[in-house]
């Protein structure tokens, strides 16, 4: 069983937004349609060549919440966190995290294991509630150096991608296959 967490805001004004660049990346790796709202979860979640994705339906700085439900659902982690055995402590084989990242510019992806969450406070979040930051992360490069250098942080990932970055976004998704996750 494998887990895929696309992190992002809900509500239409940040569809587009930096922050959501999570959600547009699943999006565009296995369709915008077809997701179904999970109550349990507080989440969208769709299943797809044997993987289950999701999308919090949490604010990015609760992200945590959501995944810990996922993943206690399924038997990943147990159910009294903070007590994990050698054999589950590492969630990289079960749990890949898709995040924008300010740090790396746009159309840049790299992949993090086992790291800090770099200020990110989803991923904060989600560190905070499963007791430990060993998953897989994907981090996407959202930053534009132009309006980056004029706009505080936490402002600058809700302004909306432009044309150009968006499809920049786009093309890293189209560089995997749900199965790299």
């Amino acid at each position: 069983m494998k887990i895929i967490i696309g992190l992002g805001n809900p509500g239409n004004q940040y569809e587009r937004t930096r922050h959501n660049a999570g959600w547009i990346f699943l999006d565009n790796l296995i369709g915008a349609d077809g997701w179904q709202t999970n109550k349990k979860f507080n989440a969208l979640t769709k299943e797809a060549a044997g993987l289950i994705f999701v999308k919090p339906l949490t604010f990015m700085n609760e992200s945590g919440q959501s995944v810990q439900k996922v993943l206690n659902y399924y038997g990943l982690i147990p159910k009294k966190l903070g007590v994990f055995s050698k054999k589950n402590e590492d969630l990289n084989y079960c749990l890949t995290v898709i995040q924008d990242d300010l740090d790396l510019d746009i159309g840049v992806c790299k992949i993090a294991t086992d790291s800090g969450s770099a200020g990110h406070r989803g991923i904060a979040s989600i560190i905070q509630y499963l007791k430990t930051q060993k998953f897989k992360r994907l981090r996407l490069g959202i930053k534009n150096e132009l309006l980056r250098t004029h706009i505080p942080a936490e402002k600058f990932v809700l302004q909306p991608f432009g044309r150009e970055e968006l499809e920049k976004i786009k093309n890293i998704a189209d560089q995997y296959t749900a199965a790299d996750l």
